[in-house]
């Protein structure tokens, strides 16, 4: 053959295995036989591998898996993958289909019910129908790209049926079948099990080889779309549908509802019909159908007010309290936890579970030796329920709290109007670490290749005694560690470097401080600019912020003002760790901005910053910003490429505003 009937055939090839693909991982009617399959896939795989001028990215051969990665890079998502609010019960659906119906009165309200897959959240990005990106949920806002594992799912397609330009939103699985079957291999070769499918997909997902990802077999369902150009969609029905359309698998187990009183009975049947699936579920999702009404309820910070997650009642067990083990937080809080005879629950293997604090064991007349009920709190945390007094035999023995710490045998106190015992010592050994663990966390300084193992081992050597000491690390210190070669040595190092350029935000949530979460570390950060400024900050002007109570000012209050911590914060600032915030925000009159109390939609590409940033823009200029243009729409702004948005904001009369005349809005 010559090159022109060479690179025909190949097309020809990619054609038909894209549609024996479809057929047998979507429509799941296979019209061809596995070997004949396999036949035309090695025929492919030779044809490239002899003639790689012809290789394209959307080639079925691309599924097996490309070279090793050295790490992930970070991902920003267009529009920040939320979180879904949780129901347990039928009065938690009622509550929600109230609030819906408060926020939009007179309003027609649809519910599309689906099946709540328990796997991993990612989001995929196709350019003119062709798959360029994908990536983990991560933190809402930042996840990992994660495409050349991706690339390996048979049910995921590589080319859309149209060239379209789209973000959508899924859940990848693993079936319970491959599940059993990894788990027997990885039994026969002696290694760890996976707890769960959801384990194993996650474990699979997050391989810097490829081509273990390919050695299992992932699958997905899409069930969202983040964005998309040229098209315009009323509902979420309707963007279902058009997944479909594409190529895309979207559950078929799906179904429309105009009350919420047949929405609980749906649920109810899968409740009961949830074990005969071939993939686990851990709920259904319940969301607003039309997307009108969805841009008019809006999103909290971690949650949509349009959709919630209903949780099937957690799974019990009965097992052992064999004893209570106490540990040290990074706050001094003393935690008792509960160290059971391994039982089988939720399709995990639970041996601890939370107590709380001593009340709760006092209140539940726990003794060590119980027979206990056990159950998973959400199918996540395991929480003793109840203990079964009549199977006591006369062996039980009464559990007493610690007087004094674990760790570094302080005498505890009780706060007053505190349930928790707790360790005060500045100094305890178990805070500074859990400390230390905390700060590199990934809503905190996001330093990758700290893991707690780590951290425990840099901690129980003596190289660091605190948060700033992390910074003096060398590679001479860290490669001695275990399971700490050249590369991952390397690779902490520049982990540690990047660190040092996080917005302020994020040192201020690492640094700990009692009672101020990631959300509160913003708004400190927005306010105060800089470290210096947040330090100098008295009690009363932080209780006449919006979102800081008087608990919460006294307490960063009294933080700073600890000489231990000053010091830290010396030294890191010495270490050059950024102490400003970078993030973007305006000071003066909300009212004096056109933007203000506007509702306003952004298109197209930015050249000058990305949506994100433009929506944070506006939103501290005191704007709403929705992703449809509507008769309510105020204003759109209008980058390159401008699709219907900016056709249907002609149409509707609605103020356009360029990226350039946008940025000059801005400076005024």
């Amino acid at each position: 053959m010559d090159k022109q009937q060479i690179k025909q055939r190949i097309e020809e090839l990619r054609k038909n295995i894209e549609k024996y693909n479809y057929e047998y991982y979507v429509l799941d009617r296979p019209t061809i036989s596995d070997y004949q399959f396999d036949l035309l896939m090695k025929e492919l795989i030779e044809l490239e591998e002899k003639h790689p001028e012809f290789i394209t990215p959307d080639s079925p051969s691309q599924k097996v898996g490309g070279e090793p990665l050295d790490h992930f890079d970070k991902v920003e998502h267009q529009i920040p993958l939320l979180s879904l609010s949780n129901a347990f019960n039928e009065n938690d659906l009622y509550d929600f289909d109230r609030r819906v119906r408060q926020a939009v009165p007179g309003h027609d309200i649809n519910y599309m019910v689906e099946l709540k897959i328990d796997g991993l959240a990612v989001s995929l990005r196709y350019e003119n129908g062709i798959f360029v990106r994908g990536a983990t949920r991560g933190d809402g806002v930042i996840g990992e790209d994660i495409t050349q594992n991706l690339k390996t799912i048979r049910s995921l397609p590589l080319r859309l049926k149209e060239p379209v330009t789209i973000e959508v939103r899924g859940e990848v699985f693993l079936p319970k079948k491959e599940f059993e079957r990894i788990n027997a291999q990885r039994k026969e070769k002696g290694e760890q099990l996976f707890a769960n499918p959801r384990n194993a997909a996650a474990g699979s997902l997050r391989q810097l080889d490829p081509k273990i990802a390919a050695e299992r077999a992932l699958d997905i369902f899409l069930y969202g779309i983040g964005t998309v150009e040229g098209i315009e969609l009323s509902s979420h029905s309707e963007g279902l549908n058009y997944l479909e359309k594409l190529g895309l698998k979207v559950n078929k187990e799906r179904h429309l509802f105009d009350n919420i009183e047949d929405v609980i009975e749906y649920v109810k049947v899968w409740t009961d019909k949830r074990p005969n699936l071939p993939y686990e579920i851990d709920g259904m999702v319940i969301k607003v159908d039309s997307y009108e009404i969805q841009n008019k309820m809006g999103v909290t910070a971690k949650s949509p007010r349009w959709a919630i997650a209903y949780k099937f009642p957690a799974e019990e067990a009965i097992t052992i309290l064999e004893d209570i083990e106490v540990n040290v937080g990074r706050t001094g809080v003393i935690t008792p936890t509960a160290i059971l005879k391994p039982i089988s629950l939720a399709g995990t293997i639970v041996k601890r579970a939370s107590l709380h604090n001593e009340d709760m064991i006092r209140e539940k007349g726990l003794m060590l030796g119980d027979h206990v009920i056990v159950k998973k709190a959400g199918d996540i945390i395991p929480e003793v329920v109840a203990v079964l007094k009549e199977k006591r035999t006369g062996k039980e023995t009464i559990f007493q709290m610690p007087t004094n710490c674990p760790a570094c045998n302080s005498q505890l106190v009780r706060i007053e109007g505190e349930v928790a015992l707790r360790c005060i010592n500045p100094n305890c050994p178990a805070q500074i670490l859990e400390g230390i663990i905390h700060f590199v966390s990934r809503d905190a300084m996001n330093i990758e290749g700290l893991g707690e193992k780590v951290v425990a081992q840099l901690f129980g050597k003596g190289l660091i005694h605190s948060v700033a000491d992390l910074y003096s690390l060398t590679k001479e210190d860290l490669l001695p560690l275990e399971r700490m070669g050249e590369k991952s040595t390397q690779n902490l190092l520049e982990a540690l470097e990047r660190s040092k350029g996080n917005s302020l935000e994020k040192l201020i949530f690492g640094l700990g401080i009692r009672h101020v979460g990631a959300k509160a570390a913003k708004v400190l950060a927005i306010r105060y600019k800089t470290m210096k400024n947040l330090m100098e900050a008295k009690e009363e002007d932080l209780v006449a912020i919006d979102e800081i109570g008087p608990k919460m000012a006294n307490s960063i209050v009294t933080f700073f003002s600890k000489p231990e911590v000053k010091e830290i914060i010396q030294k890191l600032e010495k270490y050059g760790i950024n102490m400003v915030f970078k993030g973007v925000h305006f000071e003066g009159n909300n009212k004096d901005s056109i933007f203000s109390d506007k509702t306003i939609v952004l298109t197209g590409t930015l050249q000058q910053m990305t949506r994100n940033e433009a929506a944070e823009r506006l939103e501290a200029l005191g704007a709403k910003v929705t992703n449809s243009v509507t008769k309510k729409t105020d204003l759109l702004i209008v980058g390159d490429k401008a699709g219907s948005k900016l056709k249907k904001a002609q149409s509707l009369g609605i103020r356009i505003l360029s990226e350039e005349e946008f940025i000059n809005e801005l400076k005024k």
